[in-house]
């Protein structure tokens, strides 16, 4: 990269991005496993698993949001079609609503059902909601919903980064592995 060019996402942001990638990605799969196992220590070990991740998720969240913010990325590149950068912005923007909207659907279905939310072992979060199981079944439903659109977006969002890269051999992908 050029020297008087600025990287088009801060260390900061890039960072944020790949770990909650890497969380996102493992609480898909677990989702998924978790409600088709018989009750048992692994179903057990999934749930603790995801509620850990999705404790982790929200205020991570929540701090990569406020950076984007105050950080904004450089913008695309203007060989990138109009509709193309509506579709990256809607689909970014979508994501971060829906990531933060989940892990707090979680919190109040999980508080309304009173199961503990405990945090990889260390604490446990507090209900945030009164018990109503007929409400927690609502919010579950709603909660597998909201996950099965964040799956299709989180493959849109790296099928197109890898149709940059590998097809259109541009920078997109680049610019949040190196900036």
């Amino acid at each position: 990269m050029p020297e008087n060019l600025a990287p088009a996402y801060t260390l900061t942001a890039r960072v944020l991005h790949w770990i909650v990638a890497v969380l996102v990605l493992s609480m898909i799969p677990f989702g998924l496993i978790m409600v088709r196992l018989d009750a048992g220590p692994t179903q057990d070990l999934l749930f603790n698993l995801h509620r850990s991740i999705g404790a982790v998720l929200l205020p991570l969240m929540v701090v990569r949001l406020v950076w984007r913010l105050q950080h904004p990325p450089a913008p695309l590149p203007p060989e990138i079609p109009a509709i193309q950068r509506a579709a990256a912005h809607m689909t970014h923007g979508t994501l971060y609503v829906l990531l933060i909207a989940q892990s707090l659907i979680g919190w109040v279905a999980t508080s309304a059902y009173r199961a503990p939310i405990g945090v990889f072992w260390i604490f446990e979060l507090p209900p945030i909601w009164p018990e109503d199981r007929a409400f927690s079944e609502q919010l579950f439903a709603a909660h597998r919903y909201v996950g099965l659109a964040i799956a299709a977006l989180v493959c849109a969002h790296i099928g197109a980064a890898l149709f940059h890269h590998f097809v259109l051999r541009d920078r997109v992908l680049m610019r949040m592995v190196t900036g």
